[in-house]
């Protein structure tokens, strides 16, 4: 299981059985605003400081270099995020 390190808060084991990793951080009682769940709106975006993650589909919501979209999203490495 990949570990998340949320900068400044906590570090916790991605569960492979949740969906994204906006679920996952849900589950762990982690706060993180969102609207759609699809990548339609980008209400989650969250900077991505290390490690590597892959979209199970392209999000629609414009992204930045450095950005990435939990509710679309699992981590492939240990990642370490900010979560606004």
């Amino acid at each position: 299981m990949p570990l998340v390190i949320i900068a400044g808060q906590a570090a916790i084991s991605f569960d492979s059985s949740q969906p994204t990793l906006l679920h996952s951080l849900e589950q762990q009682q982690q706060d993180v605003s969102y609207q759609c769940r699809e990548g339609y709106c980008g209400a989650c975006r969250c900077k991505l400081i290390s490690g590597t993650i892959q979209y199970l589909h392209e999000p629609l919501a414009f992204v930045r270099q450095g950005e990435f979209l939990p509710c679309c999203s699992i981590p492939v490495t240990d990642i370490t995020i900010e979560i606004p």
